[in-house]
């Protein structure tokens, strides 16, 4: 997978809480730039993309709580939006960046998490794979949770990797995944144990997280402090995604740019090259933060 390409160093940050998160640190030169992973999946997922802009930006992903090699809590409330707002505030200052980017969820967790005001640097969010809509509306927290539902049927474990890319595959939507997207999830997202490979991020993990998202801790939480958003931000969505078309509502209320792009539910992990273009123009190009931020 990495060939020439150096490994990122690799961070066990404590939490609050006694936890740990890990953290994927490709730290060759550049300006900071943030990542976060959809639902079930891991910071490894960026590998390719820290390949692309190498030399233009330091490449930091964070394994989620129950993600990756990060600690899965036992207690439910950890996987509240705030709660885990807080856990990617903690990773992000352990490598002391000054930007962010990543999946929707950043957006919905990280500008609640500080309780004050701040100016960080230019947020991109996208349409991520196994997300949540960011709307109070998608499902409703008294009935069965379709997401949560699908993640729970997930295979957890296969006989080799290469068993396990055959069947992602074959499998919409993780067929829309690039191949070195995949193979960067591959390679961090899973577990060898002697009977062969298990998933990193359980699938009741997943699915608890899905669960979260319609409770008052989630969601619709979330969606009241889109109006609060102090950062520049643009909304990345794949025209054809399979959830509802509530971008451009996410856009009007965070008074956000809306960028539609050639592609699925997994826009930024389809086309590297693309990707890596969109944040050198949509972040690396713009002015610094001010110093002295929270992070």
């Amino acid at each position: 997978m990495t060939g020439m390409f150096p490994a990122p160093k690799v961070h066990r940050v404590p939490t609050r809480v006694g936890e740990a998160l890990r953290v994927l640190d490709w730290d060759h030169g550049g300006t900071p730039v943030v990542m976060l992973h959809p639902n079930g999946f891991c910071g490894g997922l960026y590998e390719p993309v820290a390949r692309a802009l190498d030399g233009d930006a330091r490449t930091i992903a964070i394994d989620l709580a129950g993600h990756g090699d990060s600690t899965t809590p036992t207690d439910p409330t950890r996987y509240r939006f705030v709660s885990m707002a807080h856990d990617v505030l903690e990773g992000a200052r352990s490598t002391r960046p000054a930007w962010h980017r990543g999946h929707r969820r950043i957006a919905r967790r990280s500008r609640r998490s500080a309780g004050r005001p701040t100016r960080p640097g230019p947020l991109v969010t996208a349409a991520a794979g196994r997300t949540r809509r960011l709307s109070p509306s998608l499902f409703s927290a008294d009935q069965p949770n379709p997401m949560a539902i699908a993640a729970r049927r997930r295979r957890r474990s296969f006989g080799s990797r290469d068993e396990m890319r055959a069947h992602y595959l074959s499998r919409e939507p993780l067929s829309q995944l690039g191949a070195d997207a995949l193979d960067g999830y591959l390679q961090w997202g899973t577990i060898e144990h002697a009977d062969g490979i298990h998933l990193a991020c359980d699938p009741d993990t997943e699915a608890l997280v899905f669960e979260m998202s319609t409770t008052a801790h989630g969601a619709p939480a979330a969606w009241d402090h889109l109006a609060n958003l102090s950062c520049p931000a643009v909304i990345v969505a794949g025209a054809h995604s399979f959830l509802p078309d509530v971008f451009e509502q996410q856009a009007d209320r965070a008074d956000a740019m809306l960028l539609t792009l050639p592609g699925g539910h997994f826009v930024l992990h389809e086309d590297t090259d693309r990707t890596a273009a969109l944040i050198r123009s949509r972040v690396l190009a713009q002015p610094a933060p001010t110093p002295g931020g929270p992070l």
